[in-house]
């Protein structure tokens, strides 16, 4: 049985240069993709008397991201696999990027003195809701490297898999297959994303900045991480099919009740399953998913995740962090979204939450 390429752990200054440089072209290359590649503009929701104008250009710079490293496979420029090898070194780096880039939002904010709550709470939960350099948003950019970076991990893991063993266990082209899925829907609705609780309430300091750009790639490819090693038990097929059925099932819900409430807001009087939209009041959709589960587009995405850590079978508990970690995630946030809108909405929530007594799991939670 060959043996994989083993990641580096020993970070000497030369290998955390070099991933430096990594983190800094990736991260640069996009930031001015944002800039020039033409991308469809559209109006965000009004935040504070303001509207912000986001140029969405996500799903280009993708798919340029795509083709460049490709070529750069392809041509022997640069090979995926050192992200593998490289891994730990890009981890610090990645963090110090982080840590030095939530400080350099702190003193923006600390130069007006009247908008910053203090360093602690400036620093880690931000100052600003909405920064921006050389008309980019910044909190909005970030999604990019994130997301991109985490595609590009998954893909280096079956780069190495199969440099080592000439093939793809049909585990890890499942996985590849259902992520790129996964990426590649965020990126052509990348337009909904400037309607979530993220964009419109949260400041961008550490705690969205070290999310961005170290927590979702870095651990959200646990799993890709698990399956490099093609030595264990094979996954069989009617397991695949299972895992298959699961990720649609979640996708449908998750997509579906996203899709739903978009639609709602840009066209009250659209229809949702066939029917016109009922709401209360005019504000609160009780159409389609919403008229399920106040937050069933939270339960679909637990399902994806959880389809994902599946392909790895039942060998360890490990890959499984991943959904553990994420039903915590937004089981938290569906409490901070009813606290939320509770002060917004008063006695209509209480009304909606009579007409859609369950939250995530329909006659059980």
């Amino acid at each position: 049985m060959p043996e994989l390429p083993a990641p580096v752990l020993a970070l000497s200054g030369a290998l955390l240069f070099q991933a430096a440089v990594m983190i800094a072209v990736f991260i640069g290359a996009l930031f001015l993709g944002s800039i020039l590649v033409p991308g469809r503009r559209i109006r965000g929701p009004d935040l504070g008397g303001k509207s912000i104008t986001y140029k969405i250009n996500g799903l280009a710079l993708l798919l340029l991201t795509v083709l460049a490293a490709g070529i750069a496979q392809v041509s022997g420029a640069f090979s995926l696999s050192m992200l593998y090898t490289h891994f730990f070194a890009l981890f610090v780096a990645a963090n110090v990027f982080a840590f030095a880039f939530s400080g350099w939002l702190y003193w923006r904010s600390a130069r007006k003195p009247a908008e910053s709550p203090g360093f602690w709470r400036a620093y880690f939960f931000g100052a600003e809701l909405n920064p921006a350099l050389l008309g980019v948003d910044l909190k909005m950019f970030s999604y990019r490297p994130s997301l991109i970076g985490l595609a590009l991990f998954n893909t280096s893991f079956a780069v190495v898999q199969y440099e080592t063993y000439g093939y793809l266990t049909l585990a890890m082209a499942l996985y590849l297959v259902l992520t790129w899925v996964y990426v590649l829907n965020y990126f052509q609705f990348e337009r909904g994303m400037v309607h979530t609780w993220d964009i419109i309430s949260e400041r961008f300091g550490w705690m969205l900045v070290w999310g961005d750009y170290v927590f979702v790639p870095f651990f959200y490819c646990i799993v890709g991480w698990w399956l490099v090693d093609a030595s264990g038990p094979p996954l069989s097929p009617v397991a695949a099919a299972g895992i298959v059925l699961l990720y649609a099932f979640g996708f449908w819900i998750f997509r579906g009740a996203n899709a739903q409430k978009h639609r709602f807001k840009r066209d009250p009087s659209t229809t949702i399953w066939g029917r016109p939209a009922e709401s209360l009041d005019g504000r609160l959709l009780v159409s389609g998913f919403w008229g399920i589960g106040r937050h069933l587009n939270y339960s679909g995405e637990i399902c994806i995740y959880l389809a994902f850590a599946l392909t790895t079978g039942f060998a360890s508990w490990a890959p499984f962090l991943l959904p553990t970690w994420l039903t915590g995630l937004l089981w938290h946030r569906s409490r901070r979204d009813e606290r939320r809108c509770r002060a917004k909405y008063g006695e209509l929530w209480g009304r909606y939450k009579e007409r859609v007594p369950y939250s995530m799991v329909p006659f059980v939670y």
